[in-house]
């Protein structure tokens, strides 16, 4: 490889003044082609061994974006198509969870009621009992000490209001969030795996369940099918058989759509063990509604009535309205409405750590509309899009070519460029939410953290957002470099044949950033880039943006 040179350009524009990868015209400013100076040492090794990095594998249609900035000196470190638009899987969290901060505040906590649809009297409910969400994610065991303690702190304000029985209906109530269960660009394929949940207001157990076949003691009989939680509201056809000896289709509990009946197909042999799979329910509010009605059974409160759920706000109890942290209480048909119990969830700044740390997309799904919801009052994933891109300008970014099709980042069809993300954190970093959104990110070497890079510069020092779908995989974050230089930095690649190895590859260079020094040279002069000069007669060419400088490699 030739000499890594280093050429002068007009001076980096001020961070708090202009986004890193935004194209920022200046007015009556001309810039001469720059001299060369030779790079130091420090930075020259750097670039060598990202050049060599990134292409460890020969995928010749994957194609990656790539930046690292100093967060403290200002300067680019390795740019690679920074600013190309890339599918960025569960890397789209860092917008949702920033723009979640930014809209709700590290203190909002989600509400869920209970609503007498009718009057109490004597212990007596006449009418319904509705239970009625707000999008909480959180009522499961993830954060509580097991699935159903929100349900019983529900039922102990029922009982201390010395209710014991409802003549009526126990009813779900999703309608404070519209928009699909399943986002748009979501692979079908997934829809029934537990990370590919879907979304309603009213939510339980992560809106997944489990299935348990165990084997019949005879020869011939269906197996028996349990599900935890017990109440599930599926439908299970059970074709299955117990056999004596390993032939024939061994057992499968397979769906072809969340909205389809469960199929038990196949054999389970005598004596074996029990087969399990998670899967997705099909309707979440009920699924929320017949856990608690079991809680409420289970402490001697009656139910007469059926469970049912809602959807449509044309079908709710609650009045069309915009809040967000409580319903408006009115009329229906001549009943009274009215608040019985409530329950709070969590903190958003603990909740954001669920959909960072362990990239829970049906958290970040919530939240994702919850944002949209206070700006439109609807919560639609196209309002939920038009308020975090908002919420983004307010941190004085220019969202103009982000896609956003969801929160999570599970849709293939968002994009957003590494020049943006690394931008995003300089912004989020200089704002009052930093603390928060730097606890959310999970770290190096951790094993509820990042479970990578163990043994590595980056344990227990790089802190990133992790990202993968099908052919797609990011790392985007800030680490220390040996200097205690603090490094920005965001690794996409999409048409990936192997996410897996892509992983290692980010691996490499985030262990890379956090060994770098620049003391061996002399520091990086303001406005100057790194440009690695390859083998090919073209070398590398320098785009001026206004704002910064890139490196576009040509083949």
């Amino acid at each position: 490889m030739n000499p890594i040179r280093l050429r002068t350009a007009a001076p980096i524009v001020a961070w708090s003044l202009v986004a890193l990868g935004v194209s920022v015209p200046v007015s009556g400013a001309e810039y001469p082609p720059p001299p060369e100076r030779e790079i130091p040492a420090p930075l020259a090794g750097l670039s060598d061994d990202f050049e060599s990095i990134l292409h460890t594998y020969r995928w010749p249609r994957a194609h990656w974006s790539v930046l690292v900035v100093s967060m403290d000196r200002g300067d680019t470190l390795f740019a690679e198509a920074p600013d190309a638009p890339m599918a960025p899987a569960s890397n789209l969290k860092l917008l949702t969870t920033a723009a979640a901060l930014r809209t709700l505040g590290p203190s909002f906590r989600f509400r869920t009621y209970l609503l007498a649809d009718g009057e109490v009297r004597e212990g007596v409910l006449h009418g319904d009992l509705v239970l009625y969400g707000t999008g909480d994610p959180s009522i499961s065991d993830r954060l509580f000490p097991d699935r159903t303690e929100v349900f019983r702190r529900l039922a102990e304000q029922l009982e201390a209001l010395g209710i014991h029985t409802i003549t009526g209906d126990l009813v779900g109530d999703a309608s404070f969030l519209s928009g699909p269960r399943h986002p748009e660009g979501w692979d079908r394929k997934d829809l029934n795996d537990a990370f590919a949940a879907p979304v309603s207001a009213l939510s339980f157990n992560e809106n997944v369940l489990s299935f348990r076949v165990v084997p019949s003691r005879t020869a011939g009989e269906a197996p028996t099918v349990h599900t935890i939680p017990a109440r599930g509201g599926m439908v299970v056809v059970n074709n299955a058989r117990t056999v004596t000896s390993r032939t024939g289709p061994r057992l499968a509990i397979l769906r072809d759509h969340p909205d389809d009946a469960v199929r038990i197909e196949g054999r389970i042999r005598k004596g074996s063990r029990d087969v399990w799979r998670q899967m997705t329910v099909s309707d979440p509010a009920l699924f929320a509604t017949l856990a608690l009605r079991g809680v409420l059974e289970d402490r001697g409160i009656s139910v007469i009535g059926g469970s049912r759920s809602v959807e449509r706000r044309t079908a709710s109890v609650i009045p069309a309205q915009r809040r967000v942290v409580a319903p408006a209480m009115g009329r229906k048909q001549g009943s009274r409405t009215r608040v019985l119990a409530r329950h709070e969830s969590p903190p958003l700044e603990k909740l954001l750590e669920v959909v960072n740390k362990r990239s829970n997309n049906l958290y970040a799904e919530l939240i994702f509309r919850t944002v949209g919801r206070v700006r439109d009052g609807v919560g639609s994933e196209a309002g939920a899009a038009v308020a975090v891109s908002d919420a983004l300008v307010d941190l004085g970014m220019d969202p103009g070519d982000v896609v956003q099709k969801d929160g999570s980042g599970l849709s293939a069809e968002s994009r957003v460029s590494a020049g943006f993300l690394v931008d995003l954190l300089r912004r989020m970093e200089e704002s009052p939410s930093w603390p928060y959104y730097w606890a959310s990110l999970p770290e190096a070497g951790q094993r509820r953290g990042l479970r990578r890079m163990y043994q590595t510069p980056a344990a227990n020092n790089l802190r990133a957002k992790t990202g993968t779908i099908q052919h797609v995989s990011a790392l985007s974050g800030i680490v220390h470099s040996s200097d205690g230089e603090r490094l920005a930095f965001s690794f996409l690649v999409n048409s990936t044949p192997s996410p897996g190895r892509a992983k290692e590859v980010e691996n490499e260079l985030g262990a890379r950033l956090a060994s770098f020094s620049r003391r061996s040279g002399s520091p990086l002069p303001p406005g100057y880039v790194a440009v690695a000069q390859s083998d090919d007669a073209l070398g590398s060419e320098l785009t001026h943006r206004g704002d910064w400088v890139s490196a576009s490699h040509h083949p």
